[in-house]
């Protein structure tokens, strides 16, 4: 067997169909299933169970399946760790990132821009288990999500640097009345626009709000059957101070939550640096304050694989500011 054939080989058990692996591979069906048989015959086994419409892994084929993968990995990082003892920082850098943390890219990829022209990027948006599946196919080599990172397997797979805590803070239909504490009725302020540092200052000089006041809310929540955390988190709060909020609705988009909370819904929950990401039109901002909620975030990639050198300087930018060289001791 060649890595052409191994190749072939993991085409066909990822298609479970010669036709459409052909058409993959941009070759013609016959010599596709002629190498298969070949594979087999040299193998003296069988690899796939073609007594069903669509072709299924035997032991043997499946044993095959996941040591050719290895193999091939090896050979692809091996590959771009040695031409990159001769070659610069380039190429293109895969990057993905939850959609609630997009706002923390552009000030590390601007930097890493501005020092390494040469690299382009391939930026990606998905939940935990769209990263993982993406870090584990090498179809990412990086990314940025909210800890802890909520993926399927083992999470020891995973190397993660934290990057620093963002505060969650309450989020309110523009308008909103909250009771004062001397009874009165008082007035959340107008909306203001975000300021270019991410939200730092916004809302500076409104009155925080309580958990008791949160509570009296009806709340939008961000929560999936896959990604629970932060919900626990908030709603674990509420618990401590004898608190039942009622949860009007869980969703799995911030954009919806924000549509919902900008018509009047409810409030939300969220993380700080969302407000630089999204509009914020009918939505305005309140600290909290009798709990200190902090959403980890963190970037994630798998560990025992080859790291690229543009990747290695893109995580050192997260821990540099502007004017830093960003180096971080990653060589």
């Amino acid at each position: 067997m060649d890595v052409r054939q191994l190749r072939y080989f993991l085409t066909v058990a990822e298609e479970g169909q010669i036709t459409s692996a052909a058409k993959k591979l941009h070759m013609e069906q016959p010599p596709l299933s002629r190498q298969m048989r070949l594979i087999e015959e040299e193998l003296g086994v069988a690899l796939f169970d073609r007594s069903c419409k669509r072709l299924r892994l035997t032991p043997a084929g499946e044993r095959l399946r996941e040591r050719s993968a290895a193999l091939l990995r090896q050979l692809e990082e091996t590959v771009a760790e040695v031409r990159e003892l001769d070659e610069g920082v380039g190429g293109v850098l895969s990057v993905g990132a939850v959609v609630s943390c997009t706002s923390l890219l552009p000030g590390p990829l601007r930097r890493f821009r501005e020092r390494y022209p040469n690299v382009g990027f391939k930026l990606s948006e998905g939940d935990h288990h769209f990263l993982a599946e993406g870090l584990d196919r090498r179809e990412i080599e990086l990314a940025v999500a909210r800890l802890p990172f909520e993926a399927p397997g083992s999470a020891a797979r995973f190397e993660i640097r934290a990057l620093p805590s963002d505060p969650i803070v309450a989020l309110l239909p523009a308008g909103s009345r909250f009771a004062a504490e001397d009874g009165t009725q008082e007035r959340v302020g107008p909306g203001r626009s975000l300021p270019e540092d991410g939200g730092a200052g916004r809302g500076a000089g409104a009155e925080p709000l309580s958990l008791a006041e949160l509570a009296a809310y009806p709340l939008v929540s961000l929560k999936t059957d896959r990604t629970v955390v932060m919900h626990e988190t908030i709603m674990r709060a509420f618990a401590a101070a004898e608190l039942r909020p009622r949860v009007l609705c869980e969703c799995a988009s911030v954009a919806i939550a924000l549509t919902l909370v900008s018509h009047g819904f409810g409030a939300a929950l969220l993380p700080k640096s969302v407000m630089s990401t999204f509009p914020l039109a009918g939505i305005e901002y309140r600290p909290i304050r009798d709990a200190n909620l902090l959403s980890e975030v963190g970037l994630v990639w798998l560990k025992d694989r080859y790291l690229t050198r543009a990747a290695r300087r893109l995580i050192a930018m997260f821990g540099a500011s502007d004017g830093q060289s960003g180096d971080g001791g990653l060589s």
